[in-house]
This record gives C-alpha cells, sequence and structure tokens, in this order.
C-alpha cells in the first residue's frame, strides 16, 4: 500500500471530474486530497464518495489567484507533513504548469500525461503516449520520493462502484511568503462550455466548414447533446476558428467518450490529439479520408446536410 495525495482544481460548484477517475484508481492505498481555495460542499462529498480519506484545504495570504510559484509552496507544505510516496493530479493547464515545478523542486521524478496506471502492491506503473501517440510507454518511476503523475483527462473513466473513504477535512494554512511573478486577473473566455481537455463530447470541425458561421450548425448539434466544439488546425489556420479550439498536435490533446469529426481528413497531426477517444465518428465526402481508418463510424456525405438530421434526430432522444 502507498499513501498517495491528489491534486484537485475545483470548479464553481464542484471538483474538476479527472479527480474524481483518479481516485477510482487508487482502490486500496491511503489517500488524501489537497485543494486550493475554496471547496465546494458538492465537492467535498464527492471526493469522500471517491475514497478520499483526508482533505486538506489549503489558504493563506497569495493563494487567492494561482501562480506556479505560491501554488507549489503551498503543496510543498502539505507534502513535507504528509509523507507521501506519490503526488498525483490531472493533466490540465494548471496541472502541466504546475506539478513539472513542484518535482523540480523536490528533486523528484515524474510521469506526465499518463492514460492509464495500476498500483499493483503499491508500486505505480502506467501508459503514456509518445511520438505523437503511434507509441504507448510503459513507464515507472525511481528515485527519491514523493513521486509525481498527472493524468489525462477523460482518459481512466469514471469508477463505476467507488469505494468511499473517511472525507475527514483539514484546513491548512501556507505561508508561501512573497511570490516573484505574481498572476494579478485571470480572464475568462466568454464561452461557458466545458474546456475541450475536459469534454466528455466533442464534436469538431474543419476546412471543409468554409468559413467561420458554418460552424454555427455544429454549435447547434452541440447544445443538444451537451458537446463542446473543437476544430482542426486547417480550419484554424484558414480563420474559421481560434486557436482555443483547435485539436491535434499544435492544439489540444483530448480524450472524450464520444468524438465526431465533421468535414476532417485525419492528417496524423489531429489524430494526435484525438485517438485515445473512446468513440469516433466521421463525416467526409470523401471515402477514402485518412480519418475513416480509426473511426468507430464513418458517414460518407455532405456534412452541412448530414449534421443539421443529426441534431434533429438527437433532439428526438433528449
Amino acid at each position: 500500500m502507498s499513501k498517495v495525495l491528489v491534486f484537485t482544481e475545483t470548479t464553481d460548484d464542484n471538483v474538476k471530474s479527472v479527480t474524481l477517475e483518479i481516485l477510482g484508481k487508487l482502490t486500496g492505498q491511503e489517500v488524501d486530497v489537497a485543494c486550493i481555495g475554496n471547496l465546494p460542499e458538492a465537492g467535498a462529498k464527492a471526493l469522500a464518495e471517491h475514497g478520499a480519506a483526508n482533505i486538506h484545504k489549503i489558504s493563506g495570504a497569495g493563494l487567492e489567484q494561482y501562480s506556479p510559484e505560491g501554488y507549489s509552496k503551498a503543496l510543498k507544505t502539505v507534502i513535507d507533513n504528509g509523507g507521501y510516496d506519490y503526488v498525483m493530479a490531472g493533466s490540465t493547464s494548471l496541472g502541466k504548469d504546475l506539478m513539472p515545478r513542484l518535482a523540480g523542486s523536490l528533486d523528484a521524478g515524474m510521469a506526465s500525461e499518463v492514460t492509464n496506471f495500476t498500483m499493483d502492491g503499491g508500486t505505480f506503473s502506467g501508459t503514456r503516449p509518445l511520438f505523437a501517440g503511434k507509441v504507448l510507454a510503459k513507464v515507472e518511476l525511481d528515485g527519491p520520493k514523493p513521486h509525481f503523475v498527472t493524468v489525462r483527462p477523460n482518459a481512466l473513466g469514471m469508477p463505476d462502484s467507488p469505494s468511499a473513504g473517511a472525507g475527514n477535512t483539514n484546513d491548512v494554512n501556507a505561508d508561501v511568503g512573497e511570490i516573484r511573478a505574481a498572476i494579478k486577473e485571470i480572464v475568462k473566455g466568454a464561452s461557458e462550455k466545458v474546456d475541450l481537455t475536459e469534454a466528455n463530447i466533442i464534436i469538431s470541425g474543419g476546412r471543409a466548414m468554409k468559413n467561420a458561421e458554418n460552424f454555427k450548425i455544429l454549435d447547434e448539434c452541440a447544445e443538444v447533446i451537451g458537446a463542446t466544439v473543437g476544430a482542426s488546425r486547417a480550419a484554424v489556420d484558414s480563420g474559421y476558428a481560434p486557436h482555443a479550439m483547435q485539436v491535434g498536435q499544435t492544439g489540444k490533446t483530448v480524450a472524450p467518450s464520444l468524438y465526431i469529426a465533421c468535414g476532417i481528413s485525419g492528417a496524423i497531426q489531429h489524430l494526435a490529439g484525438m485517438r485515445t477517444s473512446k468513440v469516433i465518428v466521421a463525416i467526409n465526402t470523401d471515402p477514402d479520408a485518412p480519418i475513416f481508418t480509426k473511426a468507430d463510424y464513418g458517414i460518407v456525405g455532405d456534412l452541412f446536410k448530414i449534421v443539421p438530421i443529426l441534431t434533429e434526430e438527437f433532439k428526438k432522444m433528449m
């Protein structure tokens, strides 16, 4: 058995789902959770239901806004006092920034972007993609503890029957001292949709969308099924969508339960960003498009005719 600390980010009314995915894989281990700032009541309940023995709520001067220096010092306070073997977090934008800094400060090893792992006898063994997803590497960690691990959101899946933990809450006041590079303000995007990296359903458009206005048909479909809209690099380079929507090797890597590719040929750079999706649906007029070799379901046809039909059919199901 290992002692594991899981760092969780919070949303407005809960914790991010990747935390619960990680907890579901840690059954049989001694698991604590740490968060910085406000923890919603629903979030604390969910953490306990998924196996958290102790929940450390960290606060202190300089932690009102995220900064890698402040957050790493605050988490180090809990780690130093906890005797943890592993520290895990979601491979989100914040996680990718924070965890490597923290691991470096402790001269500890780290496995990033893990898509699966086991804890056989308390020893971590993980799987992570390499070379744009063309290779899956088995990784283990050696050297000074704690070891650090970040997990790709949606890759593990939610546990079917999680094991509950005590969920004891503990307030921790962290003195992080002077923060040399502080973030004064975080401006949220106008969209209320879930970020692509955390979305459970994604519908993306490619160059075949022809212009930015045509993305409205994807927005309408996404609204019905609760999806987030993405785009290929070709669509972004053509000015049809902002870079924040780009899925692919030079965009965001996603692992939704359902990925619907509309007018996307399936270049290797795009596949690198979405090939770990659970179910892939492709819509393209070219029956020889590479995307069909990776798709679970393919529709050969005009997306401007097919997507509205799908939207109407989804409405009947909702």
